[in-house]
């Protein structure tokens, strides 16, 4: 995984908050910083930003960076957002 950030696409952050708010359940797919793929059925239980960085943190205690992400629930972020 790549170590310098790279803002996700501003439509793809809402999806994830809208995920967020349903509290449901999906599958997650995301990139470990070894750049294997993860796969985990998990809630997202908040987005946070800390030091220049943005977060998701799961029910299960897990903290994945959204650059890190490749799908959830089956949608999957577009380029970046640019910012």
């Amino acid at each position: 995984m790549n170590s310098t950030y790279v803002p996700i696409d501003c439509e793809f952050h809402d999806v994830l908050e809208a995920t967020a708010t349903t509290g449901r359940r999906v599958a997650i797919v995301y990139l470990e910083e070894s750049g294997l793929p993860q796969t985990v059925q998990a809630r997202i239980t908040d987005l946070q930003a800390r030091n220049g960085e943005e977060y998701m943190l799961l029910d299960d205690g897990t903290r994945v960076r959204l650059d890190a992400i490749v799908s959830v629930d089956g949608e999957v972020p577009p380029a970046s957002c640019g910012l």
